[in-house]
């Protein structure tokens, strides 16, 4: 049975875009991966925070899934910016191709960073804004 080959710029794509569900983590290592399963159950883990507590404010009943969210985004720098040589080794051994990452995957990097560097400080904003005033601004 022939090895899939597995394409850097789709795994960062996944990470960036479903990194909070571990979807990235599935495509690379599997059904078995257990950070992929880590990531899927802060689903399960904001919902039980939803259903517990439902006076909280809106940030808190999402919180354990925003965090899967930014090391989603971590995850995605960190895949992208491996060197091809570094991503066939560890992910395509044996595929018989050699990965060649193009102007795409650029692009994507730049607006993980973009996003996840946003998505950070919106987050410490509103969680000091919670903690310390009480969500007086907002």
């Amino acid at each position: 049975m022939p090895i899939s080959h597995k394409n850097k710029t789709f795994a960062t794509l996944l990470a960036f875009l479903l990194g909070g569900a571990g979807l990235h983590r599935f495509y690379l290592r599997g059904a078995r991966d257990p950070w992929g399963w880590a990531h899927a159950a802060s689903l399960l883990a904001a919902l039980l925070v939803f259903l517990v507590w439902r006076e909280a404010d809106w940030f808190f009943q999402l919180l354990p899934l925003i965090l899967s969210m930014l090391v989603g985004f971590l995850e995605a720098l960190v895949l992208g910016l491996m060197s091809d040589e570094k991503w066939d080794a560890g992910f395509n051994p044996g595929s018989g191709k050699q990965s060649d990452s193009r102007w795409p995957l650029a692009l994507l990097l730049v607006l993980t960073l973009m996003v996840g560097a946003g998505c950070m400080i919106a987050t410490l904003a509103r969680l000091f804004d919670l903690l310390y005033t009480g969500g007086a601004y907002g």
